[in-house]
């Protein structure tokens, strides 16, 4: 029963695997290098929540993510098993992953992760021991044995001196005995292999007291580094031959049947299994302080590189160079963003810019990353701009937070600092800096400029949110700056931490505020139409810390707060109308009338070329609803999506393919929703993929037909006029279960005709019209069946 429940899981996760690939993408990062591994003719290195791996001779590289079934969580270590030709992950929270490269299957096992009795800070999943056809795994509770012949558990080791759980560094066996090196200033401690009572915490040897941060055998030795980076052989009497003495603890050590690696924070020091000192190898300025670890292999040496977040340095992923040649490095890695923490993103004509600095969720410094660069996607290439490039133009260009990009010029965009004040990219350069001293832009305390969220409006004015001051909103139009004063609503700045979003609808500008709900303001009118919408009883508001704001094509004002959902229908009359209040969607769940997303904390809110919502979650992932919220088409999460994390900070939209962008704490991920938004004629409307050939599968991929107005009628006949399907804008919406379907400006059709049968092949003509301006479109689509 316990083989057939594994294989089960198997077979799902290949299915999900092969979904993801066909509807997702990854963007990750990977800089950010914990650990190398040297197997199967290739490098493997682990980068965050990614692996890849570089073949030395044809330099491809490839890369393992949530796309291909990873969890997404950060892994701790790895270990590929040349035996069985498997790769095994382990992670912080103690899950473990098992991935066969060659059948691209994903098996997780999560004995471990869901182990009551073993607290959540101990599931740490340290190293893994590959010995005979079972994998010593140490972890932060001790040792678990797990056969790599039927995937299955052992032996679970608790060798702290009283029995208890304590951390386990790493495993290695010698001279047929087990050594454990044990965190909590235990000591390395030993039992023979033959030892029947190896579950017995009192037959487990004190071999030597002390802390150390590494062990392991190689070349008929067993070697251990101390804590001050002093390295030993541990002899057969447990007594300790001094081999090496580092000047600093290293950061990593290497030990294999040819060299012994010390990695140290500017250097590596390399040794022949004698201990002999071969070549001391000095990285230059630009790499010291981010070395992670190192390997060899014949005479080729890979140096892993780590962020520095404090100094706002990204790594490098793998530095490549030689023995004979050490001075000359190459970098490896695949192409990807500086950091996986997404902030904010923005996206015009699918290109992306991403931010990674930020605040808390309650404007807090402590909850952003103070010295971040910036990530461009731009024409399938990234292009990053490191903090270094960013701080040598503008100083303290600190927690780059909001940005907006010029619609009618994309090479130039707007970064607000969450510290220091807006500063103008271009392909000119960086800078200028707004702030105080040349804008509308006041300080906070005489000291900081909070500038915050930022959007152009249709006419290409740029809209600035400043925080904690008089004149929060600012403009900059031809040059020009001009603040707009909020004193009559909030006559103290202080007390409102923040706004977290901003949107220009008809001359009206709608932002989201931290304390006092939901602010309005008529352009036209001036300071005096500054209105405010707070408070649960007066405007039926869950929380008055709103975070999200969005439009739908009904112009009803979707509201995202810190604990749920809300919209205010008459926002025509906002400015005049004496009371108004918001209303919560009201679903059906087993019968039962409940509240769409109560309690939940909603950080963006995206409205779709079909009218419906994408709706982003700080912990419940995200959730795609129809029109009127009243059915979920997706929820998404992390255990059923390549979502990395269901902490979705932001997310943004490609109008005309319907891809969107989801960023997390963990890395950007897209998914492929299709739609698209209307288009304002049915001029450049054409169906594919045309001709539709043998071997398309109709059912799940569909015939599309894009660029559609937005009230179009759309009725295909065969070549005779026999009508054999028909859907019109609004009625026959998509995810209905229609044979052809709407979804914005694109319309999907399975092949069947009105008695659901597949059609044959054939020529069928597809007649549009559109219901508003009488224009209408023929086009002609050929399926080939087989």
């Amino acid at each position: 029963m316990k083989n057939s429940r594994k294989y089960l899981v198997v077979v799902l996760l290949f299915f999900a695997t092969f979904s993801y690939s066909q509807s997702w993408e990854g963007y990750f990062s990977y800089l950010n290098i914990s650990e190398i591994f040297y197997a199967n003719d290739k490098i493997y290195a682990t980068a965050d929540n990614s692996i890849f791996s570089y073949d030395a001779q044809t330099q491809e590289i490839q890369t393992i993510t949530t796309i291909d079934g990873l969890s997404g969580d950060i892994i701790s270590t790895f270990h590929y098993s040349t035996n069985y030709q498997l790769l095994i992950i382990g992670y912080e929270n103690g899950l473990i992953e098992i991935f066969n490269e060659a059948t691209q299957e994903a098996l997780r096992v999560v004995d471990i992760i869901n182990k009551a009795t073993i607290p959540p800070d101990n599931k740490q999943i340290n190293h893994f021991y590959e010995y005979q056809d079972e994998l010593y795994i140490s972890t932060n509770y001790g040792i678990s044995v797990y056969r790599l012949d039927n995937l299955e558990f052992g032996d679970t080791f608790y060798i702290g001196n009283i029995g208890n759980q304590i951390p386990v560094k790493q495993t290695a066996v010698y001279n047929n005995t087990i050594y454990a090196n044990c965190g909590n200033n235990e000591g390395i401690k030993s039992i023979a292999l033959s030892n029947p009572n190896l579950i017995d915490y009192q037959q487990w040897f004190s071999a030597v007291s002390g802390e150390f941060i590494f062990l392991a055998s190689s070349d008929g030795q067993l070697i251990v580094t101390s804590n001050a980076g002093v390295t030993f052989r541990l002899n057969d009497n447990n007594s300790l031959t001094q081999l090496v003495v580092n000047s600093e603890p290293p950061v990593d050590v290497y030990f294999s049947n040819d060299y012994f690696v010390t990695t140290l924070e500017a250097s590596l020091k390399i040794y022949d299994t004698n201990f002999n000192l071969i070549s001391t190898l000095s990285l230059p300025t630009e790499y010291q302080g981010l070395l992670s670890c190192s390997i060899i292999n014949e005479n080729q040496i890979f140096i892993g590189t780590k962020n520095n977040v404090t100094l706002g340095k990204s790594g490098f992923g793998i530095l490549k160079t030689n023995l004979s040649n050490g001075g000359v490095f190459e970098e490896i890695h695949p192409d990807g963003p500086l950091l996986n923490n997404i902030f904010s993103i923005e996206e015009f004509n699918q290109n992306l810019w991403i931010l990674s600095g930020g605040y808390s969720q309650f404007y807090n410094f402590s909850g952003g990353m103070k010295r971040t660069g910036i990530s461009r996607y731009i024409n399938n290439e990234w292009q990053n701009i490191p903090y270094d490039t960013i701080s040598a133009q503008v100083q303290e260009p600190y927690y780059l937070s909001h940005m907006s990009v010029d619609p009618f010029d994309t090479s130039v965009f707007y970064v607000g600092s969450y510290s220091s004040g807006l500063i103008k990219f271009s392909s000119e350069g960086i800078g200028p800096l707004f702030d105080s001293t040349n804008s509308t832009l006041d300080q906070f305390a005489n000291t900081y400029n909070l500038t915050l969220a930022n959007t152009f409006d249709n006419s290409g004015n740029l809209w600035v949110l400043n925080g904690r001051v008089e004149n929060p909103l600012n403009k900059y139009a031809n040059g020009q700056w001009t603040s707009y004063d909020f004193t009559s609503l909030i006559p103290d700045p202080t007390d409102n931490l923040g706004f977290s979003d901003i949107i220009v609808n008809q001359d009206k500008i709608f932002i989201g505020s931290y304390f006092f709900g939901l602010i309005g303001y008529d352009i036209n009118q001036g300071a005096s139409s500054v209105r405010g919408l707070s408070g649960e009883d007066t405007a039926n508001l869950p929380s008055d810390y709103i975070k999200a704001l969005a439009f739908d094509k009904n112009n009803v004002l979707w509201i995202g707060t810190y604990k749920g959902l809300r919209v205010l229908y008459n926002t025509t009359n906002f400015f005049t109308e004496e009371v108004l209040t918001t209303s919560p969607i009201i679903i059906l769940e087993d019968g039962l009338p409940k509240e769409l997303l109560e309690l939940q904390f909603i950080t963006k809110i995206i409205v779709d070329g079909s009218n419906n919502k994408w709706v982003s979650t700080a912990d419940s992932g995200v959730f795609y609803l129809s029109a009127d919220g009243q059915n979920t088409i997706y929820h998404f999460t992390e255990d059923n999506s390549p979502l990395p994390s269901n902490t979705v900070t932001t997310m943004v939209q490609n109008e005309n393919n319907g891809k969107i962008y989801f960023g997390t704490n963990r890395g950007l991920v897209a998914f492929y929703a299709g739609g698209s938004s209307p288009s304002n004629s049915l001029d450049e409307a054409y169906a594919y993929p045309n001709p539709v050939r043998p071997g398309f599968n109709l059912t799940i991929d569909k015939v599309k037909i894009k660029n559609l107005s937005d009230n179009v009628n759309i009725k295909i006949t065969d070549v005779t006029g026999n009508l054999v399907a028909e859907a019109q804008s609004n009625t026959n919406l998509r995810f209905k279960g229609y044979n052809l379907e709407i979804d914005g400006g694109t319309a999907y059709w399975n092949g069947k005709n009105l008695a659901n049968r597949t059609v044959a092949s054939g020529v069928y003509v597809v007649l549009i019209s559109d219901l508003d301006n009488l224009e209408t479109k023929v086009l002609k689509i050929m399926l080939i069946r087989q």
